[in-house]
């Protein structure tokens, strides 16, 4: 795909949402319902003329409707993590779309982190917080409690928090992201049937079952391969190497030095399934003699694809995971909308589609 395409692909997102800004912006009818949790909706004009009936909204129909919103991000890891880039990508582009102040937290994938940074984000008193789900419910609900009662409004990305959704749905808690144990099903089911394996065939699963609602997509991949009769070899990813994949190699090396017949590797983490070329190839590997498999695609994770590496992604699309999150906490800070559920898994990449998909990956856009 050609950099006037990427291009002309950018220009239509902004110019869809414009237009759904704009169709806002042009709404006719009575006054709006005051925002919930906080958020103030678009003030009414007196009523006027011998009718009575209440004038259309006052709206603000600028170009950069959301400016002055102030909003608090969490892209998820480390600023030069592969997965948490494409996120910020999107982010930003809704910063720019939308006129919002945006302010980045950086949390290396550690829940512990999360939750005490989201202490602190409430201490700055935003308009809205877009959090990553991975701590769990049980974890935020205190925070996510008291930031709803200070007018603060919080929805999640990437990993669910169904429970909080639930509670404050009303006020604008939505989810953008993949649904967890489908996607890992899926992956898992799709990655065999292209590998060509047999029941009784030793599959690595490298993966995050001890988290609580992350841990959800390897459990989905680790149900579909015991029901597809495989040998599965678990391998829980350390707290660690979620933060620095360089440090996976030995893990890898090891394993398949034990388990030398071992035919399929899959990796619950995109900065790793980027990765597996390399971890392979300390282990002595050929592209393809292992057929490797995992989440999120990125720039380096298609260049792997290409050269035989790995084998089949599901693509949760983190772009929008950074877009739209930015896009609800805008449009309920000011017109009082409900949180919105929207799933962005389900694409398999592999090499029949790659090469269409390639430049986006690498323009860190999929």
């Amino acid at each position: 795909m050609s950099k006037k395409r990427i291009s002309m692909l950018i220009f239509c997102v902004a110019l869809t949402v414009a237009l759904v800004l704009s169709g806002c912006n042009n709404t006719s009818g009575g006054g709006t319902d005051t925002a919930a949790s906080g958020g103030s909706a678009a003030p009414v004009a007196e009523e006027g003329g011998s009718g009575g009936d209440a004038a259309a909204p006052a709206v603000d129909t600028s170009e950069k409707p959301f400016a002055g919103k102030k909003i608090i991000f969490f892209p998820g890891g480390g600023e030069g993590d592969v997965f948490s880039a494409v996120v910020y990508n999107g982010a930003e582009q809704a910063r720019k779309d939308l006129g919002c102040d945006v302010e980045y937290v950086w949390s290396d994938w550690d829940n512990n982190k999360m939750v005490t940074q989201l202490k602190e984000a409430i201490a700055r008193k935003p308009d809205a917080i877009c959090i990553m789900g991975h701590p769990g419910d049980d974890a935020y609900k205190q925070i996510v409690d008291e930031a709803e009662a200070q007018g603060i409004v919080i929805t999640s990305q990437n990993t669910s928090l169904p429970e909080l959704e639930e509670a404050y749905k009303t006020a604008g808690f939505g989810y953008v992201g993949q649904e967890l144990y489908a996607s890992g099903e899926l992956l898992a089911k799709e990655a065999w049937k292209r590998a060509g394996l047999a029941s009784g065939d030793k599959v690595l699963l490298w993966g995050l079952e001890a988290q609580p609602g992350r841990g959800q997509r390897t459990l989905g991949a680790h149900d579909a391969l015991n029901e597809l009769g495989a040998n599965v070899i678990y391998i829980e990813i350390s707290d660690a190497i979620n933060s620095d994949p360089s440090q996976g190699t030995p893990v890898i090396t090891a394993a398949l030095a034990k388990d030398p017949d071992i035919k399929m590797v899959i990796t619950d983490h995109g900065s790793l399934t980027s990765t597996l070329g390399t971890f392979l190839q300390a282990a002595g590997k050929q592209p393809g003699e292992i057929f490797g498999a995992g989440f999120d695609l990125s720039g380096d994770t298609s260049e792997a694809i290409t050269a035989g590496w790995v084998g089949a992604v599901l693509d949760q699309q983190q772009y929008l995971q950074g877009y739209l999150p930015i896009l609800q906490a805008c449009l309920t800070t000011t017109y009082g909308f409900a949180g919105l559920h929207i799933d962005t898994g389900a694409a398999i990449i592999d090499k029949d589609n790659i090469e269409d998909i390639k430049p986006l990956a690498q323009a860190g856009i999929r």
